[in-house]
């Protein structure tokens, strides 16, 4: 790191420029195949009702964060035009054609990421809630001054990114501290394997390790998230002590988080939250001579005037727009993936305060005789439904309906949207049916649908060995139904 260009991180920029970007493709992907039978002009719920509500009324366009469709009117096909435009811009940011110009053309195109999808974000409500939501936006607004490849990346753009990178950490560290108790007795990730939103294909044998596995990865996930994230910082001596020494304990803060997020990815579902992460870690891996330019004769080596300029002054503000962030991460109450103002730069996060100790699953059912007797179970393609079936790995794609799914038990009753959804069921709508795993109808209207809640657990070994089933489920009771078309 020099001064102004840190020279060392030329391939950490490499990674977050196009591993960003890659996330930003596949949210906008998600948001083309979901976001209409979710949100759409016939969604469960309706942006354009949304907008309606809002009209010209400014005290409640201020409630929205900023949103193309508060200027030009929202269709199904509009929506449609910007996913595919995101997901081009996206495309060329990760194949690296904007980072081959000068240093405005990648700023334009990450900007229209983070323009185009907080577009969507803005109108989503509930669908679109999740704390990873707020990160790829943050990372992209970030990611739009970190320069092109002909000059070395501006270092008070990577500092930024390990603040945003020290609030994740930290921040979700801080939210366990000060949230459940299983995760001060060590006791948390002896459940979170079975009972988290949408368990991967090797979550059961997680879930199946020993106890005392358990309580070492609680003590290992606090060191991660509450110790390690200080060191990220240690580059920053570089420039004044001359020394290999600050910048590779960076690297190995970095190294650690990226190993921790792995895991992770490897053992849940967590969309792109642990995907991201890992991306933003990279920013604190300093390779020198690795993905490093020539510097040129610039007054800050390597950065033109203009450029420093306009990163200086998004430096600055940032650390404005931080400042509520930071009290918040002292904060005896701690606020949880909050947005302190309209642009959601400068946000809290972190997750799972409190670990769920039971898994209670809402089955969703179908009869299409008259007595309703021949009840048939509706498929979701990620959440539990079938015992035998194995979970998918679907991350960091994500499942808005499935996930969405998980907190209807958490409630203290059932979201407007799962009654709309169960409605479209009825009509055997094909928007809503392609969001589903599988229909035991073929496409044919149910007479009746109902919701069942069931207490779920993984399967033990024995119990796996004797008939392949990977869940075992115990029937609680009808939350919901039988409805019926009048």
């Amino acid at each position: 790191m020099d001064g102004f260009a840190a020279v060392d991180f030329g391939f950490a920029r490499e990674v977050l420029q196009r591993g960003i970007a890659a996330l930003y493709l596949v949210a906008f992907l998600s948001s083309l195949n979901q976001f209409r039978p979710l949100l759409g002009e016939r969604g469960l719920l309706p942006a354009p009702v949304l907008l309606d509500w809002v009209g010209d009324t400014p005290s409640r366009r201020r409630m929205l964060h900023p949103t193309l469709f508060l200027r030009i009117r929202y269709t199904d096909r509009r929506l449609v035009a910007l996913c595919w435009c995101g997901m081009a811009v996206a495309a060329l940011v990760v194949a690296g054609v904007p980072q081959l110009g000068p240093p405005w053309v990648p700023m334009v195109a990450f900007l229209l990421l983070w323009v185009g999808y907080m577009s969507i974000v803005s109108i989503g409500q509930t669908f679109y809630s999740f704390g990873w939501e707020m990160l790829l936006l943050e990372a992209g607004f970030l990611a739009a001054f970190l320069g092109a490849q002909d000059q070395p990346p501006p270092t008070v753009v990577i500092v930024l990114f390990w603040w945003l990178l020290f609030r994740v950490e930290f921040g979700a560290g801080m939210i366990k501290i000060r949230g459940g108790r299983e995760w001060r007795d060590l006791t948390a990730l002896m459940y979170h394997h079975e009972t988290q939103p949408m368990p991967g294909p090797l979550s059961r044998q997680a879930h199946l390790l020993p106890r005392w596995f358990h309580r070492v990865e609680v003590v290992g996930n606090h060191i991660a998230q509450l110790i390690v994230p200080f060191f990220v910082f240690a580059s920053l001596l570089s420039v004044w002590i001359d020394s290999p020494w600050p910048q590779a304990l960076g690297t190995a803060a970095a190294g650690i988080m990226i190993a921790t997020q792995v895991w992770l990815v490897v053992t849940g579902n967590f969309a792109w939250l642990n995907w991201v992460t890992i991306v933003i870690a990279f920013s604190a891996v300093g390779l020198p001579g690795i993905g490093a330019p020539e510097v040129t004769g610039e007054p800050w080596p390597g950065i033109p005037l203009y450029w420093f300029v306009i990163t200086a002054a998004v430096g600055l503000l940032v650390v404005a727009l931080s400042w509520s962030a930071l009290r918040n991460l002292v904060a005896r109450r701690q606020l949880m993936n909050a947005s302190f103002n309209r642009w959601q730069i400068g946000n809290a996060y972190g997750a799972f305060g409190t670990v769920t100790k039971e898994r209670i699953e809402i089955v969703v059912e179908g009869a299409a005789d008259a007595e309703g007797e021949d009840w048939r179970e509706y498929g979701f393609r990620g959440k539990p439904g079938d015992v035998h079936r194995v979970p998918g790995q679907f991350a960091p794609y994500h499942l808005r309906l499935d996930w969405l799914m998980w907190f209807l038990p958490l409630g203290r009753s059932l979201d407007d949207w799962f009654t709309v959804f169960l409605l479209r069921l009825l009509e055997a709508d094909p928007a809503t049916l392609a969001l589903l795993r599988t229909d035991p109808f073929d496409g044919t209207a149910p007479r009746w649908v109902r919701a069942v809640s069931y207490r779920y657990r993984f399967a033990t070994r024995a119990e796996r060995r004797a008939d392949g089933a990977v869940w075992v489920r115990t029937r609680q009771r009808v939350v919901l139904g039988p409805l019926a078309l009048r």
